[in-house]
């Protein structure tokens, strides 16, 4: 039987050259501690860190035998918002709703009651299907999964304290 091979590190962005192969993982994908994945070339490895990783992109997966695997961020279907982007960037944080913000649009998971609130509160809201890249949030959720502030939220959902 053949051993599969295993990544027991991650390298952070910018820090490595050179990667044999690629994996792209969607926005709960990128939250992974121990986990069997699959390159686009069909290598099998396992991921094996000392603690839950939250990847944004760019780094790499480094195995065992000195491989590279870079770490892309997979499509998936978001919707892009625009208009008061303040007031609805309000709203969509109230509820604890990753968000990744750019200058001149808001971007969420695809959502059907998200959309149709958003769009009651007067947002253009387009579908579309791109890597998703959210705000990591005030607690270190650039980093882990979790915080310490009195309760918990799940991977990369936040919200402001006013």
């Amino acid at each position: 039987m053949t051993e599969i091979a295993r990544a027991g590190r991650v390298l952070p962005k910018g820090a490595w050259q050179g990667a044999a192969e690629s994996i792209a993982l969607d926005y709960e994908g990128r939250f992974l501690r121990r986990k069997r994945l699959v390159t686009a070339k069909g290598l099998a490895f396992l991921v094996d860190l000392p603690e839950v990783a939250n990847l944004s992109g760019g780094e790499a997966f480094a195995l065992e035998d000195g491989r590279l695997i870079e770490v892309r961020c997979g499509l998936e279907p978001v919707l892009s918002i625009t208009g008061d982007l303040v007031r609805l960037a309000w709203h969509i944080g109230n509820r604890h709703t990753p968000c990744q913000i750019e200058p001149g649009r808001l971007v969420i998971r695809a959502d059907h009651v998200l959309e149709a609130m958003l769009r009651q509160l007067g947002a253009r809201v387009t579908a579309s299907v791109e890597p998703f890249r959210p705000e990591g949030g005030a607690y270190g959720m650039g980093r882990t999964m979790g915080h310490e502030h009195g309760h918990a939220h799940g991977p990369g959902q936040f919200h402001v304290h006013l």
